[in-house]
């Protein structure tokens, strides 16, 4: 079974595959999984904060009460992931693709949406307060009880 610390060693020796590993509640704050295949990974209430997940493979995965906060997920591909009750605040997702993910109650303060794709995202109860919606596509996505200011 993968752990916090051999997840990094791996990415740093050349491995980006992880998929279905089980990650919950792992302290990786700052990692850098750039370009990473984290397909399916269990990361429930996993420490993020400040990781650079940019370009990676997060279809699937569970990031139910994750901190994310100031973490880059530019261009990641996020469909079908489960972000309920996670914090993204400040967060960068530009470009990142969140088609049909669940994103229910999180915490989005400050967030970079640009040109992000939320088609289909259940973002029931989500805080954007200061949030950059600029070219994000939110067809069909459920909208209700949001907080923006």
């Amino acid at each position: 079974m993968a752990n916090a610390s051999n997840i990094q060693q791996r990415y740093t020796a050349g491995l980006r595959g992880f998929c279905f590993s089980d990650l919950s509640g792992a302290n990786l704050t700052g990692a850098n999984l750039s370009g990473a295949d984290l397909t399916c990974v269990n990361l429930t209430g996993s420490d993020l904060r400040g990781a650079n997940l940019s370009g990676a493979r997060l279809h699937g995965v569970n990031l139910t009460g994750a901190d994310l906060t100031g973490a880059d997920l530019t261009g990641a591909n996020l469909n079908n992931a489960d972000l309920t009750g996670a914090n993204l605040t400040g967060a960068n997702l530009t470009r990142a693709d969140f088609y049909n993910a669940a994103i229910i109650a999180a915490n989005l303060t400050r967030a970079d949406f640009t040109s992000t794709d939320l088609t289909r995202a259940n973002l029931t109860g989500a805080n954007f307060t200061g949030a950059n919606l600029t070219r994000a596509n939110l067809t069909g996505a459920l909208l209700s009880g949001v907080t923006a200011a």
